[in-house]
């Protein structure tokens, strides 16, 4: 596939460079470059975007939704992405920085050079990351830059708008952003059908069936920063943000008929929460191929929460909760000839004080504290290409009488070995760490319904998982596929149980048992039918669960596919997506997240980009989850149904002003996660 081009081998090793390296004009005459546009490495797959997906997109969300990635679902409505197999978090970048939805709507499309998609982070990504993607965008000196974008539905009460501006001056940036999300559902309906046996051997039925429901979130997000670069080799850069959420008054009312009596029980929740967030961030470059990264991260939340349901007798309670986290990391970088050679490190200080009151009366202060060291290098010798890790984390927890402390080695290693230049054959091995939430250590117990109680265990543990990945690819300029195989074996995880209690209640924790084993085997294939006008692809997927608990075994087997188009038409752009859903089984619980199909078209005219976007289609119910509980004394099958998601239509409506060249914006290879976790238990 040609492809005209300023260049292309000069822009992508400009994003290697630090940004603070002395500019050098050279001037170069157009050339053609006949090149894939997909690039296997190691750990990663690298993207060159063609010139007409980022002339018809709008925003980072926009351009990751055209390029149809493989078991990545991108919801541009709700600005998410997420993967299709809810194996973790994806989490996203541009240009190294760890970023959010301001900065993704903010994105210029046209000023992207490539993308890379880590399908196996390393060591240095984070906890319960699955995926990263790194969006990488030229870097200019002046000017400023000015837009809006502004996604809102036409047949829901949904959308996500967003202000923006930079302006720059030398070697110094200013940048502010301001975004306002809400949904307002009423047609939300949840059925639940619950059997229980009681200490007698007998069971008893209940069944929970909405009739009336109100689901309204509302969310501000004000960023504001600054950054100073000088070109004798330093960057230092400080952000200032704050998210203010609420989440007024939901409730579901619902027809509960307990044995036989038939009653009316209405569950109402409002939570809200003010987080200010400051992010600082300094990089230093010691010599040619020497670097220095320092960031740190210091978060606080504070939580209004209350709960009430009248199921069987009014149960109410209310949670005042406070969260300090604080987080530094360190990355060094050697660039040596045959390889490069990272070593960083971790820690991470959290405090957590939530106060219960009413039917719940429980305070429990909780002090967590996490190292992470690693070390990685990163190279080829003829047709190898590897990546080997060194990690060691140490978790440190303590909760009034309860505490733990926990160890783990954690090696990562990639090989990856292509005998021609289109076929490469890779296999990946890492040993991580999994830690329950916040939520599930804590010594409190709620009530969850007449019946069923949600109870934290402060003695769990953290335990480790071992993953092994194979894949066979094959990447030709307008076709690309792979197959691949997946393992993970978790010893001793925390898993969820159902203990009875003398009076027939019904208590949910969760504790150390044996072992959760998955195998997940996939084939993915996208090509160009006609170059640069249509694209189709297609994957498949088998996914095996194998649960091991204490007094039962559980295994399962589910099949799930997805598909997608892109079609160009001049100024114009259509797509379609769809994947049939993500089913899985871990413990007792066997779940189904629904399936997604999305249709879209939009215009661009010159800095204005209008997209017209219609989800779920004919889906008048629209069911977005299904779980069955196959406990031995609790069997349970629950059913959530969201009509105001589905025959979504949401018109998205871009436009962004520029003077001048823009700021060269910092290159960051760290950025510590900013905390969201309050560890409520709800």
């Amino acid at each position: 596939m040609k492809r005209t081009c300023m260049l292309y081998v000069l822009l992508a090793l400009s994003v290697h460079l630090p940004a603070q390296h002395v500019d050098r004009e050279i001037s170069l005459q157009e050339v053609e470059v006949k090149a894939a546009r997909v690039i296997r490495k190691a750990d990663r797959q690298t993207i060159y975007p063609t010139e007409v997906q980022k002339n018809s997109s709008s925003s980072g969300y926009s351009i990751l939704q055209k390029l149809a990635l493989p078991n990545i679902r991108v919801d541009e409505t709700s600005c998410s992405v997420s993967a299709v197999d809810g194996r973790g978090t994806v989490q996203l970048r541009i240009n190294g920085i760890i970023v959010g939805r301001d900065e993704m709507l903010a994105a210029d499309p046209s000023s992207v050079t490539r993308i890379d998609f880590i399908d196996n982070p390393g060591v240095r990504y984070g906890e319960g990351i699955v995926y990263v993607i790194d969006i990488r965008t030229r870097r200019d000196d002046e000017g400023y830059t000015a837009g809006v974008s502004l996604t809102n539905a036409l047949t829901s009460k949904i959308g996500n708008d967003l202000v923006y501006g930079k302006w720059n001056r030398k070697k110094s940036e200013v940048s502010l952003s301001y975004s306002f999300g809400y949904k307002d559902f009423k047609g939300n309906r949840m059925s639940e059908t619950a059997d229980y046996r009681l200490n007698d051997g007998s069971t008893y039925a209940i069944r929970r069936n909405d009739i009336a429901s109100r689901s309204r979130s509302f969310s501000n997000d004000l960023q504001l920063k600054y950054n100073l670069a000088d070109s004798a080799g330093y960057v230092f850069q400080v952000s200032l943000g704050a998210r203010f959420s609420h989440v007024p008054d939901n409730f579901n009312r619902k027809q509960v008929t307990d044995g036989d009596e038939a009653y009316i029980a209405t569950q109402y929740k409002d939570d809200a929460s003010l987080s200010p967030t400051l992010d600082l961030y300094f990089f230093k470059q010691l010599s040619a191929r020497q670097s220095l990264t320092l960031s740190a991260v210091g978060t606080y939340i504070s939580t209004s929460f209350e709960s009430r349901y009248d199921e069987g007798s009014p149960y109410i309670y209310n949670v005042d909760g406070k969260t300090c986290s604080l987080t530094g990391e360190a990355v060094y970088e050697n660039r040596f000839k045959p390889f490069s050679f990272t070593a960083g490190v971790n820690c991470m200080l959290k405090y957590t004080a939530n106060t219960y009151s009413g039917d719940v009366t429980s305070s429990n202060p909780m002090h967590n504290r996490k190292a992470y060291a690693f070390a990685e290098i990163k190279g080829t010798a003829g047709p190898f290409s590897y990546v080997a890790g060194l990690g060691g984390s140490y978790l440190d927890y303590r909760q009034q009488e309860h505490s733990y402390r926990f160890w783990l080695f954690r090696p990562k290693v990639t090989v990856g070995y292509s005998p021609f230049r289109e076929l490469q054959l890779k296999y990946d091995f890492q040993i991580s760490e999994h830690v329950s939430q916040v939520a599930m250590i804590s010594s409190t117990a709620v009530r969850n319904n007449s019946m069923e109680w949600t109870l934290g265990n402060p003695d769990i543990r953290p335990n480790s998982e071992q993953e092994h990945t194979f894949q066979v690819s094959y990447t030709r300029p307008r076709f690309q596929s792979f197959v691949q195989a997946y393992g993970k074996i978790c010893r001793r995880p925390n898993m969820a149980t159902y203990i009875p209690t003398s009076d027939n209640q019904f208590v949910y924790t969760q504790i150390n048992q044996k072992e959760i084993d998955v195998l997940h085997l996939m084939l993915y294939a996208n090509c160009w039918v006609v170059p640069e006008k249509l694209s189709l692809g297609a994957s498949g997927t088998m996914f095996r669960c194998f649960n091991f608990g204490n007094d039962y075994t559980h295994c399962r087997t589910f099949y799930m596919g997805s598909a997608n188009m892109q079609a160009y038409w001049g100024k114009f752009s259509f797509s379609a997506a769809f994947d049939s859903g993500w089913r899985f089984m871990e413990g007792e619980t066997e779940s189904f997240n629904g399936s997604f199909a999305q249709f879209s078209a939009s215009y661009r005219h010159k800095e204005l980009n209008v997209s017209v976007s219609w989800q779920q289609p004919f889906a008048g119910l629209n069911r977005q989850f299904l779980s069955d509980v196959y406990n031995r004394y609790v069997r349970k099958t629950t059913m959530l149904h969201c009509p105001d998601l589905g025959n979504l239509v949401s018109v998205s409506i871009s436009w962004r002003i520029s003077k001048g060249r823009k700021f060269r914006e910092i290159k960051r290879g760290i950025q510590p996660k900013v905390d969201t976790d309050t560890g409520i238990l709800r």
